[in-house]
């Protein structure tokens, strides 16, 4: 029998950190107003070199370090986000391309706060399956650039981070052991980021609007810009309290453990009171759940990812831990996995050193790849050759949706 072990894990953050005083000179809010309501103290703000793709390669490529395995080995990536920077190309993509991951699949997945779990469900099941040997599975976000800084029950909330985790195939009993999907459409009105495509004017003649009313109207009532975060606040809390406590008591069910065997619940990092609601639901102490919000914010798929590398680095995750991992959010959506928490690698310092000049060469290769179908373009003729060609997607931020320095700040 297979088994999917977490063998590699990473994260990266933006340097620059915006703290609750540094909020409260342009919202009307305060220190004391958003720690007693959510227990966040900062959050990281992405620059102007800061992408969704940048920070997933970041933190993939050190939780490739930490997995002692080389790109070339992974099968899967699958990167869990709800800010990319292109509807298409994906981030995976721009993932793959950047670490050269030639043997790998790339995919983006869309579930919100719940993406990460549900990308380690998948990547699981495919190892499981016997389709792949290794998976990188990361959660990504840019959360600052889709707030409206004017609606302080929401814009103090998020921040902006990626993690990363790599499975790998195992005959050793262990590693993600069930994991559970679950979704709720009727509620995608409660917290959404409408894009721009309906605001888009009709360019085909035979169109008669009467495919309109089939769209959902979902932010009907709510004059929410397209690219911009709406959340009901009330409603999502409620929500998150009766889903992190339901989530978490079906996962050890299916698992067949107890509640009290739990050994660290790691869940998405969206409200300290949450947690402390679903604590004294289950009748576990707080100490049980691993909580980083304080220094983070609410970073939506990107949470438990980083809370996994933050577990470990501090001593509460070790070998043989019983962990449950409950992700909740838009879609609504939300995802548990039960996993054993294996014993980690130590560190190969050779692989690491291997690991940046395979970026490096993966840099050039891309680069030479480009030119060479540039070339191709001239020789056989497949694209107007006289029209400049358009810059090719890129992780670092500096070209496309990405290039603003800060996000836009709304007053």
């Amino acid at each position: 029998m297979r088994y999917a072990h977490i063998v590699g894990w990473g994260k990266s953050a933006p340097e620059r950190i915006l703290t609750n005083e540094d909020i409260s000179t342009f919202v009307d809010t305060s220190d004391t107003w958003i720690r007693e309501r959510s227990g966040i103290g900062q959050r990281h703000l992405a620059g102007s070199r800061d992408s969704t793709a940048s920070l997933a390669i970041a933190a993939a490529l050190e939780a490739l370090d930490v997995a002692n395995i080389s790109p070339s080995q992974v099968g899967l990536i699958i990167v869990a986000t709800s800010t990319p920077d292109y509807a298409f190309p994906s981030t995976a993509c721009q993932v793959q391309d950047a670490l050269g991951a030639d043997s790998a699949g790339a995919f983006d997945l869309s579930a919100a706060c719940s993406g990460f779990v549900y990308g380690l469900s998948m990547a699981s099941d495919a190892i499981k399956a016997g389709s792949i040997e290794y998976a990188l599975v990361i959660g990504a976000e840019v959360m600052t650039r889709v707030l409206d800084w004017k609606d302080r029950g929401t814009c103090v909330l998020f921040g902006d981070g990626a993690g990363a985790v790599v499975l790998q195939s195992s005959d050793q009993p262990g590693g993600v052991l069930s994991t559970i999907l679950r979704a709720d459409g009727s509620g995608g009105d409660m917290l959404f980021i409408r894009n721009n495509y309906r605001e888009q004017p009709a360019n085909i003649a035979e169109y008669d609007g009467a495919s309109a009313g089939a769209l959902p109207k979902i932010e009907d009532g709510k004059n929410i810009a397209p690219g911009y975060m709406y959340m009901n606040g009330r409603e999502v809390f409620r929500f998150g309290v009766r889903i992190l406590a339901g989530a978490t008591r079906e996962i050890i069910a299916k698992s067949g453990w107890e509640v009290d065997q739990i050994d660290l619940l790691i869940p998405h990092q969206a409200n300290i009171r949450i947690l402390e609601s679903a604590s004294k639901s289950l009748a576990l102490p707080m100490e049980r759940f691993y909580h980083n919000i304080e220094h983070y914010g609410n970073t939506s798929a990107a949470s438990i990812p980083m809370a996994i590398c933050d577990a470990v680095a501090s001593g509460r995750l070790r070998p043989n831990h019983k962990v449950v991992m409950v992700g909740f959010g838009g879609g609504l959506t939300w995802a548990a996995a039960a996993l054993e928490w294996g014993t980690p690698r130590v560190l190969n310092r050779a692989n690491r050193t291997m690991n940046r000049v395979r970026l490096g060469l993966a840099n050039v290769r891309s680069r030479a790849r480009r030119v060479l179908r540039r070339v191709e373009d001239r020789v056989f003729g497949a694209i107007d050759v006289s029209a400049e060609p358009l810059a090719a997607p890129s992780p670092n931020g500096r070209n496309g949706a990405v290039t603003e320095a800060e996000p836009e700040v709304r007053r």
